[in-house]
């Protein structure tokens, strides 16, 4: 196996293990009563990825791997878990709300608002990179930047109306919230 298809399975498989957490995790919180938000972009966000990856697949399987670019990229692999293990039970690819739950402000979400996207958009540069196909990189960061901008109006409407949404069965939403995050 080559460098680029070793680094190529490496992310192919961290993704395919997050869409099953994803799944996991979406489910729970919607059976604790979290609300989606913003639906209707989620498949568009999505073929930017799955588009992304399967393009690099074709294009960089067989390319020599720049070492600088792919260290880069495991570094930012750091922040990338830091988000992930913040987050925890409600980390999903969907803007889901838990009504009642409090919003994370520890982590990496003490010093910006959105620190995922920025790492996606890192991510996204990165590995195209690392692969020698800079004029990929530049399509996808712009294709990405799109999306992201969409997905981030509809995470702020979901985030503003978060701390206002403790209706009246608020003690039930808090310990669904707990259970969900304890993992029940």
């Amino acid at each position: 196996m080559n460098g680029a298809v070793a680094f190529l399975t490496f992310v192919t498989f961290q993704r395919f293990i997050e869409f099953i957490w994803d799944l996991d995790n979406t489910k729970r919180l919607r059976a604790a009563g979290a609300i989606e938000f913003g639906g209707m972009h989620y498949p568009a966000v999505m073929l930017v990825h799955a588009a992304w990856l399967a393009g690099l697949w074709v294009l960089g399987h067989d390319r020599e791997v720049v070492p600088a670019y792919l260290i880069a990229f495991l570094v930012l692999q750091i922040a990338r878990y830091w988000v992930l293990a913040t987050l925890g039970r409600r980390w999903t690819t969907r803007v889901i709300v838990l009504p009642g739950a409090p919003l994370i402000d520890r982590g990496p979400y003490r010093l910006m608002r959105h620190p995922n996207y920025v790492i996606v958009a890192g991510e996204l540069v990165l590995m195209p990179l690392a692969l020698g196909l800079p004029v990929y990189a530049l399509v996808f960061l712009a294709l990405y930047a799109g999306a992201a901008y969409l997905r981030i109006q509809v995470e702020n409407v979901a985030l503003s109306w978060a701390p206002k949404s403790s209706a009246p069965k608020e003690e039930q939403i808090k310990g669904q919230a707990q259970q969900v995050e304890a993992g029940g």
